[in-house]
């Protein structure tokens, strides 16, 4: 069973940044796809950005340009690098991945980032604020 542990959310105003971190406990976390996804109140969950596991990255439309991610397979780590925050970016951020080789990443209808065939493993998330 793997797990995902996530880190670095907070409550910061529009235009600043924050790093969000997530922690995999999986011997083979390079082979892994893995992506960040968000829900706000009252909103369905969305793909914010995804990294199958030959590095190919996507990004949601509403973060592309401003929001960065990466793996350290070393560390085990996935991040995403969030500059210019604006208060649509208020949610709880999740971390997913899956074994899968077949796992990949792209950006679906509605500009959002959609995961296929499945995302097994899913974190407990990590708030982030951002005040006008």
């Amino acid at each position: 069973q793997v797990q995902l542990v996530e880190s670095g959310g907070g409550s910061v105003q529009a235009g600043g940044s924050l790093r969000l971190s997530c922690a995999a406990s999986a011997y083979t976390y390079s082979r892994y796809c893995m992506g960040w996804f968000r829900q706000a109140p009252g909103k369905e969950r969305e793909g914010v950005a995804g990294i199958d596991s030959d590095g190919s990255t996507s990004y949601a439309d509403s973060v592309k340009g401003r929001f960065t991610i990466s793996k350290d397979n070393a560390k085990n780590r996935l991040y995403l690098q969030m500059n210019s925050l604006k208060p649509e970016d208020t949610a709880m951020y999740y971390c997913a991945a899956d074994a899968d080789t077949r796992c990949v990443f792209w950006v679906g209808p509605r500009r959002t980032v959609v995961a296929g065939p499945r995302l097994s493993y899913w974190g407990q998330g990590t708030q982030v604020t951002v005040s006008s």
